[in-house]
């Protein structure tokens, strides 16, 4: 049996002061206008970000059959402003109630808590991010998600430029 952490890391750099990326993953609002894959929206986004403080997440896409939504919770295990963030994350329902990766349909060997770990730093007036989802193997639909948040945050932060 292969006890070997899976994780995915993604780097990625952004034209944007480093606040400005620490608040796109910690406030609620600007979280929303970005997170998820592309066709899914993020409705409700609940966040104390304090060591120690919980963040409850839905993801929604509305297809022609119906709405289907996922659940995340965590809890705030480093916050070090602008640079570093680290939080955990497992499946809930709308009441935080934890259930396991496999009653939404993950593969038999998805963990049930997962880690993220955000590291931000300037580079000539550009932010670097790297982000390392420890839970999620590099090829998955997971990593593909993330990679198409990320697509989508460039393009917000974007328009926010030309607005």
């Amino acid at each position: 049996m292969n006890e070997e952490k899976k994780w995915v890391k993604i780097e990625r750099e952004f034209d944007a002061p480093i606040g400005t990326i620490w608040d796109m993953w910690t406030d609620p609002a600007m979280f929303s206008a970005w997170y998820g894959p592309r066709g899914m929206s993020v409705p409700v986004a609940e966040m104390d970000v304090v060591v120690g403080g919980t963040r409850k997440v839905c993801m929604e896409m509305t297809s022609p059959e119906r709405p289907m939504k996922m659940w995340f919770t965590g809890v705030y295990k480093e916050v070090t402003r602008p640079r570093r963030l680290v939080y955990t994350e497992s499946m809930c329902d709308e009441d935080g109630t934890l259930i396991t990766p496999q009653a939404m349909g993950m593969p038999d060997d998805f963990p049930d808590i997962t880690e993220i770990i955000v590291e931000l730093s300037e580079v000539n007036g550009k932010t670097l991010m790297t982000m390392v989802h420890i839970g999620v193997e590099a090829g998955t639909a997971g990593a593909g998600g993330w990679n198409q948040a990320f697509d989508k945050l460039a393009e917000y932060l974007s328009a926010r430029e030309v607005s």
